[in-house]
């Protein structure tokens, strides 16, 4: 789930780390939305999703992530074993497997079964650096 959860803050323009101009990955991505953005139809629409004064497109990234994450979600999960289980932490601190194989790539209707993408990066990576104490 934090791959993902990483993957999300990618594509939207949002990933705090390792910031820097020269990130190829992040120019590609400014281009491949930019690209988008010329193809969107009606003027509405291109008002919008316009870029912002540092040629990044948000809210259109947002958009993508939020329309496709559930594809991208099962592009993860594609090749995982069927025995492989996808493990959450309840909030009573004890662990739930997922009931069906691959990640729990079929339940939910294919939808991921983590809304991790939609917490923000420093919040994660508190409770990552938390399970290492």
């Amino acid at each position: 789930a934090r791959s993902f959860a990483d993957i999300g803050d990618i594509v939207r323009g949002t990933d705090m780390f390792k910031p820097n101009k020269d990130d190829k990955v992040e120019k590609g991505l400014r281009a491949i939305f930019k690209n988008i953005y010329e193809g969107l139809k009606g003027e509405g629409v291109k008002v919008h999703y316009k870029e912002n004064k540092d040629g990044n497109y948000y809210k259109l990234r947002e958009a993508w992530w939020t329309a496709n994450r559930d594809q991208v979600w099962r592009a993860l999960t594609c090749n995982a074993p069927y025995d492989a289980n996808y493990v959450r932490r309840k909030s009573d601190r004890t662990m739930d497997l997922t009931s069906q194989g691959q990640c729990g790539r079929n339940e939910n209707n294919g939808y991921p079964l983590t809304n991790l993408d939609y917490v923000p990066q420093f919040l994660r990576w508190f409770e990552e650096w938390a399970e290492d104490l």
